[in-house]
């Protein structure tokens, strides 16, 4: 495809996203249940659609954390569904005005939220991210446009084609929601020159993918390289709570960037601690890799190499730690982590509190799993990504940080002086 095609999508996406700057809150909730409903009712065809890529995914030797990603079952379906049913009764930012202060010449001065413009979303692999981020920019007023991974493409396409229908038998123009109809890297790569047209990219994918977006954007890119995510089990740790929270941080779901790849452990309850957490996990079909004090503990697991503490698995393999106190504990995560999300396990508040305010992530946790770091679960009814790079926006995304602010001001005939 030449690069005219893919320029002449985006002109059409800035075009279009005019037309959203002063569309009513209630048509937006209108047509987001709209797009909720078509979903539910073309379930067979996307399921059609998506074996064509699970058949391509299987014949390639695609890994099973990525065909569980890849996967378009009833579930997924109808949580896309209810995602942009969620979406939809999300308190609308755009508009509001914050912080409005009077100054001594009489002149009223306040903030906005405004819409970024178009927004750009490139991804691997998960179909369900389709529907999130185009709900979540028409909610917040943005034009999209998306390029997903070619194991994904059949099912992307066919989840596109029934958004557009919805927004045309709506009134609203089609061309808000852009999909970039190629595979090939160079379509990214002519894509990322767009800066007259497109306003914020955001990539959602391996960290290859991310820095090669991050190296050759013209545009501002919003990103997280890796989700090396940990967990700290601390001397008052309620043990049972911890056995608990640390499997479902590793097995729930290996595969994605809030799972943990690296358990910490407080010196004075490994000997308790460490010996049960393994044979669960090992019922778990969990790989273990330790420092030289865990293997003192548990000869039979494998040696932890440096390359393993930075690792972002994304697999059933966890590297493990034993640290002196929780000094040694942020210590470690701020060499070796990737300011993604960190848990601390512990009934011991002052310690808690230390770790929330030392600890450098998008999300910090207490006595609960880093799975739970994501749009949906913290309220945000889905997320266009998660950003580590503290530009604008911090940890996962929703509609309000699809927005930015400008100043307006209110006078009486005001002069500079």
């Amino acid at each position: 495809m030449s690069s005219q095609v893919i320029k002449d999508i985006a002109a059409n996406a800035k075009r279009a996203s005019k037309s959203l700057m002063g569309l009513p809150s209630a048509k937006k909730t209108e047509v987001l249940r709209h797009m909720a409903a078509s979903l539910r009712s073309t379930a067979e065809f996307l399921k059609e659609e998506n074996a064509k890529d699970l058949d391509e995914a299987f014949k390639t030797g695609l890994s099973s954390a990525m065909i569980d990603r890849l996967t378009l079952s009833d579930k997924v379906i109808e949580g896309m569904a209810k995602a942009l049913e969620e979406i939809a009764d999300q308190n609308d930012p755009v508009g509001q005005i914050t912080g409005m202060v009077r100054r001594p010449n009489g002149l009223v001065v306040g903030r906005m939220r405004i819409p970024i413009g178009v927004v750009a979303i490139i991804y691997e692999s998960r179909p369900n991210v389709t529907a999130d981020t185009a709900g979540l920019c028409l909610k917040s007023s943005n034009a999209v446009i998306l390029r997903g991974g070619s194991e994904a493409f059949n099912s992307n396409a066919a989840i596109v084609k029934i958004l557009k229908e919805s927004l045309t038998q709506s009134g609203i123009d089609p061309d808000v929601i852009g999909f970039i109809p190629v595979t090939d890297r160079q379509a990214i790569l002519d894509m990322l020159k767009l800066e007259d047209y497109i306003d914020l990219v955001i990539p959602r994918g391996g960290e290859g993918l991310i820095r090669t977006v991050a190296e050759n954007s013209l545009i501002p890119v919003l990103k997280h390289y890796k989700g090396v995510c940990h967990i700290f089990v601390d001397r008052q740790a309620d043990l049972e709570k911890a056995y608990s929270i640390c499997l479902n941080a590793k097995v729930q779901r290996p595969g994605v960037c809030n799972a943990m790849e690296t358990l910490l452990i407080d010196a004075p309850v490994a000997g308790i601690f460490l010996p049960k957490m393994a044979r669960i996990y090992k019922q778990n079909g969990v790989e273990l890799r330790g420092c030289p004090r865990c293997r003192a503990f548990l000869p039979e697991m494998k040696v932890a190499t440096e390359e393993d503490w930075y690792a972002e698995f994304l697999d059933l393999i966890l590297a493990v730690k034993i640290v002196e106190d929780i000094h040694e504990a942020m210590d470690h995560i701020e060499k070796y982590g990737s300011n993604h999300t960190e848990a601390i396990i512990t009934e011991n508040y002052t310690r808690a509190m230390e770790f929330i305010n030392q600890v450098d992530s998008s999300t910090v946790l207490i006595n609960a799993s880093t799975r739970f770091s994501d749009g949906g679960e913290f309220g945000l009814g889905a997320e266009v990504g998660i950003s580590t790079s503290k530009i604008h926006a911090y940890g996962p995304m929703g509609i309000e940080d699809l927005t930015i602010r400008k100043f307006v001001c209110f006078g009486d005939g005001q002069i500079r002086q």
